[in-house]
């Protein structure tokens, strides 16, 4: 049997009402899609850590989020995994038609297609908004990029980044001088969505920065506890002082490291 017939076939077994595994006939759209964005995740992580192994792993892992997905829709009388494909077959060869269809589209930009068809896309769904169809459960950082650039693309941008800077420091003013909690929950978001603004102008994606970051940051303080542990100190009993040296001296010793 070939693998994605095999692949389809033990799912179906699987959700079986009567042969199959109680937990995954117990499943919903609702219960599965917390673990579809994690194993996404996976597989960036993966590929982050450039581990061809387990990238093959995790993209089985979503691959077969994508197969469970569709039998549920299948159970119900939605659609199939058959539909999911050939969906996405269509899309792909709509926004490409440099590549399977009109030849004149060669005389225009990439960007320009793409921008073109994609507004053609969320007209045919009904969208009143340059904001629509802007996924609700993508990451806070990745989608406040994402309204930005939608924002950007009618004009509503500020043309180089003196703008998104000045603002950035006016929501760090406003955070500061906020009184109540809840006011300083919604200043803290303010000053979050300009954060992001201010690194898009600069053409660097949020979300791939800060990942770096969290990254940098872990890597940093993992060094910190393990020189602690090396000159015989018990890391969490030092002053924050002592912390500090700690963390200069794992920094300064990561070649080409700016900060």
């Amino acid at each position: 049997m070939p693998p994605l017939e095999r692949l389809l076939s033990i799912m179906a077994q699987l959700r079986d009402p009567q042969r199959g595994c109680d937990w995954d006939t117990a499943q919903t759209f609702e219960t599965i899609a917390p673990y579809t964005i994690e194993e996404a995740y996976e597989v960036a992580d993966a590929i982050a850590r450039k581990d061809m192994a387990a990238l093959k792993d995790e993209l089985g892992d979503l691959l077969l989020q994508v197969v469970f997905h569709s039998r549920i829709a299948e159970e119900a009388g939605h659609f199939a995994f058959a539909d999911v494909a050939a969906a996405i077959s269509d899309k792909m060869e709509a926004r490409h038609p440099h590549i399977f269809g009109d030849s004149s589209e060669q005389d225009h930009s990439r960007e320009e297609r793409w921008e073109r068809i994609k507004a053609e896309e969320r007209a045919a769904k009904g969208a009143s908004s340059a904001l629509d169809g802007v996924a609700l459960a993508l990451p806070a950082a990745l989608r406040a990029e994402k309204l930005q650039k939608r924002a950007a693309r009618v004009g509503f941008d500020w043309p180089d980044v003196e703008g998104p800077a000045q603002k950035l420091v006016e929501e760090i003013g406003e955070l500061a001088e906020a009184e109540t909690e809840q006011h300083r929950f919604e200043e803290a978001g303010d000053m979050l969505f300009a954060a992001v603004n201010l690194v898009r102008a600069y053409g660097i994606p949020a979300e791939e920065a800060l990942r770096a970051a969290n990254a940098k940051f872990e890597r940093r303080f993992a060094g910190m506890e393990a020189l602690a542990k090396a000159r015989g100190l018990d890391f969490a009993s030092l002053t924050l002082d002592k912390q500090e040296a700690l963390w200069v001296d794992v920094k300064t010793s990561e070649p080409g490291k700016a900060s």
